[in-house]
């Protein structure tokens, strides 16, 4: 049986930090759906479809990754696609409220779906993807944050 777990996020954009995420991920299972979360309350830079993209271009190297998108909860998308757990990235203590209280509705809604925490290499603690938009639309450098297709893509984006 395939050990399949879901990393959910909004990815806008994906940084060094997902990756490193991902990398740790696919260490533990055997398939590792990276899914782009559609939100209608939320602005963000890139569409969902240059979001798979990005994260498409950025993690091609891994042979055990799928990309996608959904709405709605994250259970039933693990759900469709099989996944027995959901993966988080905690930079800092100060994100672990949310995930944990995360984590335990998710468990309420189902049970057979266990949230799997992973910390990021200390180098990309403080990285995010809203730094990264903010940095980006002053002109600022991020290449050292994200990948060089989504460093293209901002570029292109505050232009």
């Amino acid at each position: 049986m395939k050990r399949i777990a879901i990393y959910p996020g909004t990815f806008d954009p994906v940084t060094n930090g997902h990756i490193d995420i991902v990398q740790r991920a696919v260490e533990l299972f055997d398939e590792v759906w990276v899914t782009v979360a559609i939100n209608p309350s939320k602005d963000p830079m890139f569409t969902s479809d240059q979001r798979i993209r990005l994260l498409e271009e950025s993690l091609k190297h891994f042979s055990n990754v799928k990309v996608d998108k959904f709405s709605g909860l994250v259970v039933d998308h693990a759900r469709e696609v099989g996944a027995k757990a959901i993966i988080r990235g905690l930079r800092a203590v100060s994100d672990f409220e949310y995930e944990f209280q995360m984590a335990l509705m998710n468990r309420k809604l189902a049970d057979e779906i266990t949230t799997v925490f992973l910390m990021p290499n200390e180098k990309y603690t403080y990285l995010n993807s809203s730094l990264i938009r903010g940095l980006a639309r002053f002109g600022a450098d991020v290449s050292e944050f994200v990948p060089a297709c989504v460093m293209d893509a901002l570029k292109r984006s505050v232009n």
